[in-house]
């Protein structure tokens, strides 16, 4: 047995596979199950009682984590003319419009996030089959279709996660670093679900938020008492 595989699976004895945790104590037991040598991600996977195929079930938007994602993103932007200096003065690593396009579809990727502004979306919608499977197509029910451009970039620099509704009915994003402090990822963590809960399709029927397990980049699921979360966000 290698001693990766030996340290995964002491990891998973730690936890009680029939125990849901409150949020607090399953975030503290997903960083002292860490184990990796780098600064592990916190990753969140919430069930929703949703039917995706339904597009008006469809769940999906963006939050700004008060703590940040602990990184940088690169931000890839489509604009022109005072708004391509804008999105430059305020940060964005790559701005253009037809040239950027290009080397996108030469096979360059090279960045994490992008946005543009709407007069910039039949450039960027030759992009969607590229894009959009890797969650990067740039959409106006996340903020990142917008002619105030700057406060976008700021927003993304800030901590700003996009997240999804997948097929399976789940949502899955980072809520920050295993070295942040177990507060800094609580705090995290509930401001995306206060923001899943305020955007609860009005036919999604019977339990809303079915299912929240937390863990980090190599370790472990841990599973959240749901039911306790979602009476903490009435």
């Amino acid at each position: 047995m290698t001693q990766h595989g030996k340290k995964i699976l002491d990891a998973r004895q730690k936890v009680k596979r029939s125990r849901k945790y409150d949020l607090r104590a399953a975030i503290g037991l997903v960083q002292e199950l860490s184990y990796a040598r780098f600064d592990e991600s916190v990753e969140i996977a919430v069930g929703l009682g949703v039917n995706p195929r339904h597009a008006d079930q469809m769940v999906r938007g963006s939050v700004v984590l008060p703590h940040g994602i602990g990184k940088t993103p690169r931000i890839l932007v489509f604009a022109k003319g005072d708004k391509e200096r804008e999105a430059i003065e305020a940060g964005a690593d790559y701005v253009g419009g037809d040239d950027l396009a290009q080397r996108i579809q030469d096979g360059w990727l090279e960045f994490d996030r992008t946005a543009a502004t709407p007069d910039m979306m039949s450039v960027v919608g030759k992009l969607g089959k590229i894009l959009g499977p890797r969650g990067l197509m740039p959409n106006p029910k996340t903020g990142t279709v917008s002619p105030d451009i700057g406060r976008v970039i700021e927003e993304i620099k800030a901590g700003k996660v996009d997240f999804r509704v997948d097929r399976a009915g789940i949502i899955h994003a980072g809520i920050g670093k295993v070295s942040f402090t177990t507060e800094s990822l609580e705090e995290n963590a509930s401001a995306l679900l206060e923001t899943l809960t305020r955007l609860k399709p009005q036919t999604s029927k019977g339990k809303y938020m079915r299912s929240i397990s937390l863990s980090s980049t190599m370790g472990p699921g841990v599973r959240v008492d749901e039911v306790a979360v979602a009476n903490a966000l009435r």
